[in-house]
């Protein structure tokens, strides 16, 4: 175990990016349900506004738990064509996920922000936080989604990170001001859970929460 829980990973993480305290234009982005946890605390030790960067792994029939890919908030999608050829996974079954998830997405939108547009990237320096990668599906699909925003620079920040999925991630650079912070990046790698003592299913409400109190204090300082 390397972290207490999703809190005490993203006060760690925030000592590995203190370059970026009080960035003018920082913007630290969370991928709920787990990464917003993380993302919290991060913006808090960084004196950074929070939001978020909705994505959604797309789960391989019958094998939710089994990322054959991922799609993000507008619409940009990873897919990982070795997974869905050795499955058989058919473009019927494969469009009837991606429907499923954009209506996810969609929901967790509305639910998440109540309506309010998401802060603009343009520009800006952007974080992305998760609570850690195993295949990396999701944040690639995050990656692609902010870079479609043309921000000035692009930060990709997780606590544990599998070695394949550190080198997909270094490797979709989307242009040259980006990086990927990890604080371990473990070899075996089996899950993200096994590397903190809580890792419980996050629940909207607590996403919900962390938003309001990160709005709040946003608003206060």
């Amino acid at each position: 175990m390397y972290f207490h829980d999703r809190h005490d990973a993203g006060r760690q993480l925030a000592k590995a990016l203190t370059r970026y305290r009080d960035q003018p234009d920082g913007l630290v982005l969370g991928l709920p349900r787990g990464g917003a946890l993380v993302a919290y605390e991060v913006a808090r030790a960084l004196r950074l506004p929070m939001d978020l960067m909705i994505v959604r792994k797309l789960g391989a029939p019958g094998h939710a738990e089994l990322a054959i890919g991922a799609i993000g908030e507008g619409g940009q999608s990873i897919l990982n064509q070795d997974v869905i050829k050795s499955l058989g996974v058919t473009e019927a079954a494969l469009r009837q996920i991606v429907a499923a998830e954009t209506t996810e997405i969609a929901r967790r939108v509305q639910l998440y922000r109540q309506g309010a547009p998401r802060p603009s990237l343009t520009g800006r320096t952007v974080i992305l936080v998760d609570d850690g990668c195993a295949t990396g599906a999701d944040m690639r699909a995050a990656v692609l989604a902010a870079a479609a925003h043309k921000p000035k620079r692009l930060v990709v920040a997780v606590p544990v990170v599998s070695g394949p999925a550190h080198n997909l991630l270094v490797q979709s650079a989307p242009f040259a001001a980006y990086e990927v912070v990890s604080l371990a990046a473990p070899s075996p790698f089996y899950s993200v859970g096994q590397y903190y003592g809580d890792f419980h299913q996050c629940s909207d409400q607590e996403v919900l929460d962390l938003m309001i109190e990160a709005r709040k204090e946003q608003h206060h300082d």
